[in-house]
């Protein structure tokens, strides 16, 4: 078994232990830990708990890797492997009930930078919706046993995703990027939870996403999917706070890169 295999295959096991202890705590009232860059911006006893379960997991069976996480940060390893982790993306779905929340998780080799790392494998999966997205490098993207690709032609216009951060000053240029995709848009969604959004773009659900100041463990495991499902992802302006990313089949993804790149 390949490499890539191997870590897709521990990925989706660990993914679905922890998305059923998300799903628990979901069931039993979410309890508020802390706010992070706003009082919008939550963390909940849940991301803690379900962090914690993915790197004991990781911990007993690939010692030697590293691990980059949203809650607990980041923790060498000798092996050029690290564990890119959002335990609970899509955090305030979560305490909201709104069941667009995913447990992410991504096996990378190399600096734990989007900009260098070689992505190998990932999992997210959305307990509440009942779905696991996985894929491994070079084996393509997966869902129920079924390959996913990216959607290769609109002529109804993209129906595309976004997000906002949450930062209220950021939200007037968020607002005006909207504006400039829109001509090219047959509709636009706003779930709340990147990983899910890409998943969504790999499956065909979604023909385009692009977002500004995504974090490493908000895209790592969903740029892969979209990869491995025949899509392009790629970031832009990434010296800036807030970088860009835009995920979509190629046309889609070259029309929203037009766009997106030009200096307004």
């Amino acid at each position: 078994m390949s490499l890539a295999l191997e870590l897709g295959e521990l990925a989706a096991e660990i993914a679905r232990e922890a998305g059923e202890l998300a799903r628990t705590r979901r069931q039993e009232g979410v309890r508020l830990a802390a706010t992070k860059s706003s009082l919008a911006d939550i963390v909940t006893e849940a991301d803690r708990e379900v962090e914690a379960l993915i790197r004991e997991r990781l911990r007993a069976s690939r010692a030697d890797d590293g691990f980059l996480g949203e809650e607990s940060g980041a923790e060498g390893g000798a092996s050029g492997i690290t564990w890119v982790v959002d335990p609970i993306d899509g955090t305030v779905n979560y305490a909201y009930g709104i069941p667009a929340y995913n447990v992410s998780i991504a096996a990378v080799r190399g600096e734990p930078d989007p900009e260098s790392w070689e992505a190998l494998a990932a999992a997210v999966n959305a307990p509440a919706l009942g779905e696991i997205f996985t894929a491994a490098r070079g084996h393509g993207a997966w869902s129920d046993g079924i390959r996913l690709a990216v959607t290769e032609e609109t002529p109804a216009g993209a129906l595309l995703a976004t997000g906002f951060g949450y930062d209220p000053a950021t939200h007037d240029g968020d607002l005006a990027t909207v504006g400039r995709v829109m001509p090219m848009a047959r509709d636009l969604r706003r779930m709340g939870s990147a990983a899910l959004d890409l998943a969504y773009v790999a499956a065909g659900r979604l023909d385009g996403y692009f977002e500004r100041g995504l974090k490493p463990w908000d895209h790592a495991a969903g740029a892969l999917l979209v990869a491995e499902a025949g899509g392009i992802v790629s970031r832009i302006d990434v010296d800036s706070p807030r970088p860009m990313l835009i995920a979509g089949g190629p046309d889609v993804h070259a029309r929203l890169r037009v766009i997106l790149d030009a200096k307004h």
